[in-house]
């Protein structure tokens, strides 16, 4: 494994250079495993040996042969389309499992009537933390699964909270710590940021470098109503995702965990459409989150099959929506704002390089922008690291 070089931040421009390689962490057949690509890479090798072999005996002309022909070219093809789509996926994660990638995702995000929501969270389940000394939680940390309820929302979704060792230890009884909300893109699961991008691992391991101070990170998905994608937006007649992330997910972090309840106790990151939210959220509520960091971010929604009508004919929530208007026509607060694109392999940095020119005071903007890279896990994995240290300089613990 390559070590990436160092990114450098600036408030304005920063480059780099160097990649990172994801390690599997599924289960032995899971969908992102390497055993499974294996296995779908040896099926195809037998697929193809055996065209080798029957062909000399299909070679007739009557429609047996020809459909034998067919058949097995068909089957080949079939395996070898699959081999392909199991490897770019083991590669970006876009599907955790295969409930997700056949729509049978376990405690999907839902609307619950109001008198059969009672706000705030409920631990699912815990796991350990792929560091040295998980065995113990204040040595490794902890990531409890859990569900999180709305109270203005009536929004029930799926989450996973990394609590890290000093939450467990002697002496940080009493003591609250900074939160990080960190997003995936769409249409990935909340398991890509433990799995892909190694969110835990890599808040541990900068807290014991003394790079960063201890936070809680709270790993969600953009969409709370899949497999729509509602884009953190309040959709009239629909799931009202800014508020849920503006306020309801802070109360409820809140009323459960040890954490503070004023912006600077809070920041939020994500990537692709997640990257959008954690802008859009921090730009437009600089009262809930201090700092905002968009890793590959789109700067406005995208109104497609996916989406569905966003707006419902309201111009006003259409152009706040998009993020370059907001800064040129809405009141900007006491935000930070963190962006990150690519000279060669991303589409938005033109969009980015606006986004930082339309910044003004009090709000500040820094950036990282790559010499080259795509819109990856690679990319990504990349920029989380000084991301994670540029967050942990703008937030308190109380």
């Amino acid at each position: 494994m390559r070590t990436p070089e160092a990114v450098r931040l600036d408030d304005g421009h920063a480059a780099a250079s160097g990649r990172a390689v994801r390690r599997e962490c599924s289960g032995p057949m899971g969908l992102t495993s390497t055993t499974t690509v294996a296995v779908a890479v040896c099926c195809t090798m037998l697929g193809i040996a055996l065209v080798v072999w029957q062909w000399p005996r299909l070679s007739g002309l009557g429609w047996r042969p020809v459909l034998g022909r067919v058949g097995l070219l068909c089957a080949v093809q079939l395996l070898l389309f699959s081999t392909v789509g199991l490897a770019a996926n083991k590669s970006f994660l876009f599907y955790g499992s295969w409930a997700d990638l056949f729509g049978r995702q376990d405690g999907v995000g839902v609307l619950g009537a109001e008198s059969a929501v009672s706000p705030g969270v409920k631990v699912a389940g815990k796991q350990k933390v792929d560091v040295p000394g998980a065995g113990k939680p204040s040595i490794g940390g902890e990531v409890q699964k859990v569900s999180v309820q709305g109270e203005r929302s009536r929004i029930v979704t799926p989450a996973y909270v990394y609590l890290p060792p000093e939450y467990f230890q002697k002496g940080y009884e009493t003591k609250s710590f900074p939160v990080t909300v960190v997003l995936t893109g769409f249409p990935g699961t909340a398991e890509n940021l433990i799995k892909g991008l190694h969110y835990p691992k890599t808040a541990w391991t900068l807290s014991k470098q003394h790079k960063t101070q201890p936070m809680i990170l709270v790993m969600m998905r953009p969409t709370i109503a899949p497999p729509r994608n509602t884009q953190c937006i309040d959709i009239p007649g629909g799931p009202q995702t800014e508020t849920f992330f503006a306020d309801d997910l802070r109360k409820a972090i809140s009323g459960t965990y040890r954490v503070g309840t004023k912006p600077r106790n809070w920041g939020f990151i994500g990537d692709s459409t997640g990257g959008y939210c954690a802008l859009k959220i921090a730009l437009h509520h600089p009262e809930a989150y201090a700092a905002g960091v968009g890793l590959s971010a789109d700067y406005k929604p995208e109104v497609d099959l996916q989406s569905g009508d966003l707006f419902h004919g309201n111009r006003h929530e259409e152009k706040r929506s998009d993020l370059l208007w907001s800064l040129d026509h809405l009141p900007q607060g006491n935000s930070s704002f963190l962006v990150t694109t690519s000279k060669q392999g991303e589409s938005n940095l033109k969009e980015t390089q606006k986004f930082i020119a339309k910044v003004k005071k009090p709000a500040h903007v820094s950036s990282i922008t790559l010499a080259s890279g795509g819109h990856n896990f690679n990319t990504w994995l990349r920029e989380i690291p000084p991301s994670l240290e540029w967050l942990s300089a703008r937030l308190d613990a109380n």
